[in-house]
């Protein structure tokens, strides 16, 4: 799927990994909706890159407040990406960590707690994703038959869950094992599936930690020995559109991490 001239949503769009596939995709001459619920953050970008990439990026670019688990306000993010253009492509970054054990010392996990998680990370992903194959599915077909791309954001805690990450691993987990079959459902239409599932990486998750402590968690990397940047996620992003092979699989982007239990 070629990024200039089409329109893509991105959620999770204010900050962190989906501030820069917005980045990657306005400098590839591609239009956006970025759709968060942070609005002062979506102003703050969209000034930086009308400082950065001119008026034109400026104009491709719509903000749109966005609470993922709401059905009306995907609608209306999938409706502003119908005044830009073609809707081609959603990158599903929105997410939420908590930290939680099962049974610790206040008693057991709290139960909406987890189903918040799990509301915003897995079912917010395809509240978002339903809405806009939908749109997908009525365009015209591009070449070999394409009609748009979907790029969801699982994590490696979908595997390798670390104490107290049940709910955001089961989340996460939802994500990678929904890719295969969203992608044979709309095989017909023309339309792909993947999802990226990063490690750690330089996030506003972990911005409130010392520096310290971000250097020695992405010290646990084999190679390359830090924490993932933003852009390198991106840059996947930009393979994955590209690439219309790449289809119905889940892509670890961790230096070869594999998380302990703690």
């Amino acid at each position: 799927m070629e990024i200039a001239g089409n329109v893509f949503v991105v959620s999770g769009a204010a900050s962190g990994l989906g501030a820069a596939t917005v980045r990657m995709i306005a400098a590839q001459g591609g239009r956006i909706v970025a759709a968060d619920l942070d609005e002062g953050a979506l102003d703050a970008l969209a000034r930086e890159l009308h400082a950065t990439l001119g008026e034109g990026a400026a104009a491709g670019l719509r903000l749109q407040r966005c609470d993922v688990t709401d059905a009306d306000d995907c609608r209306a993010a999938i409706a502003a990406a119908g005044t830009l253009g073609p809707l081609r492509g959603l990158v599903n970054c929105a997410g939420i960590l908590a930290g939680q054990r099962t049974i610790g010392r206040d008693g057991a996990h709290d139960l909406a707690l987890f189903a918040r998680v799990v509301g915003v990370n897995l079912v917010g992903t395809f509240n978002l994703l339903r809405l806009a194959a939908e749109a997908m599915a009525a365009l015209d077909p591009v070449a070999d038959g394409e009609r748009g791309v979907i790029v969801n954001t699982a994590s490696v805690a979908a595997f390798d869950g670390q104490i107290g990450q049940a709910a955001y691993a089961a989340s996460k987990g939802g994500v990678a094992a929904m890719t295969l079959p969203i992608a044979r459902d709309l095989a017909r239409n023309g339309i792909r599936c993947v999802a990226l599932a990063p490690g750690l990486f330089e996030t506003p998750m972990l911005a409130a930690m010392a520096p310290e402590a971000r250097a020695a968690l992405g010290a646990q990397a084999p190679f390359p020995p830090r924490l993932g940047r933003p852009e390198e996620f991106a840059r996947l992003v930009r393979e994955v559109l590209g690439n219309v092979m790449l289809n119905g699989e889940v892509i670890r982007l961790d230096g070869a991490l594999r998380m302990p239990p703690r």
